[in-house]
């Protein structure tokens, strides 16, 4: 098998299994709080993505390095993996998966508005442009349908799902300046971040062993969301020498979240929750596009 094919292969099992995490939201928290699946979820991804390292040899590099480094390594888990999925797994509490997944998406375009005064960017008629189109997306999912009504079908929760995209984006512009290995730095986030969440569900709610489902839709949520699909997803940026091919069939996800949304949560979708996701994606693409153009002399 060439690389070309396996990175095909590596790239749409983590686009499939992204695809199912929204269905393992909705459905974890059923039987659990926020803060619980956070929690559990964390725990299952410290121990997988340590384990990748140990496997690797890199488990102990991280032994030697001064506690400077460690800190510097760790604090990113302040916003990710601690106040984001808070935020986010609250959203979904709130609302339909339907709706906070597609929400939650446009953190592509947060991250084009928060990289202008962070990073000094400067955004052009046509990137304006899309922020626009996606952000109207935004609106018709966020008010079902009737934009025009600026009605919300819950305020409180499509504020927290675009909250998350502002937490999101803000995550990755402090990685731009990271030099870390990818895996090494999502592990540290994870492990820093971890007493600060014990200690938000120890003082909110107590520490409790969920019952079985629960519990498995968190080990689900941790190995699959924040642990090992993004170790496929990297394998594939790895064995490609067509990255842009590879990248654009995260495109796919949000139209397989919603089918998986259908048939696995039981929601019925709206044309609303098609419609806006298009606009959103739209808006998405259209700022790659943009990207693209500006880095070719």
């Amino acid at each position: 098998m060439t690389d070309e094919r396996r990175a095909l292969l590596f790239g749409l099992g983590a686009v499939l299994l992204w695809s199912t995490v929204a269905s393992a939201f909705k459905l974890s928290l059923q039987y659990l709080s926020p803060v619980q699946l956070l929690f559990w979820a964390s725990l299952t991804s410290v121990g997988i993505l340590g384990l990748v390292l140990a496997l690797q040899g890199r488990l102990k590099e991280l032994l030697w390095l001064p506690p400077g480094s460690l800190l510097r390594l760790g604090l990113p888990g302040l916003i990710t993996p601690w106040l984001y999925y808070l935020v986010l797994f609250k959203a979904y509490e709130l609302l339909p998966a339907q709706e906070a997944q597609p929400l939650n998406y446009s953190w592509a375009i947060t991250l084009s508005l928060l990289a202008v005064p962070v990073l000094g960017h400067r955004l052009r008629p046509r990137q304006l442009a899309a922020i626009a189109l996606s952000y109207f997306g935004v609106l018709i999912i966020a008010t079902r349908g009737e934009p025009l009504s600026l009605e919300f079908s819950n305020g409180p929760g499509v504020f927290l799902a675009l909250a998350s995209t502002l937490l999101w984006a803000a995550y990755w512009l402090w990685q731009t300046w990271s030099r870390v290995d990818p895996v090494t730095g999502l592990f540290c986030n994870f492990l820093f971040a971890l007493p600060f969440i014990a200690l938000t569900l120890w003082l909110t709610e107590g520490f409790s062993l969920p019952e079985s489902r629960g519990l498995a839709g968190a080990l689900y949520v941790g190995m699959f969301e924040m642990g090992l699909t993004f170790l496929l997803w990297l394998k594939a940026l790895q064995l490609t020498r067509h990255t842009a091919r590879i990248a654009n069939l995260i495109y796919l996800s949000p139209f397989l979240s919603l089918v998986l949304i259908h048939l696995v949560v039981g929601e019925e979708i709206l044309a609303s929750s098609y419609i806006g996701l298009l606009f959103i994606v739209g808006g998405v693409l259209l700022q790659g596009n943009l990207r693209n153009e500006a880095e070719i002399p």
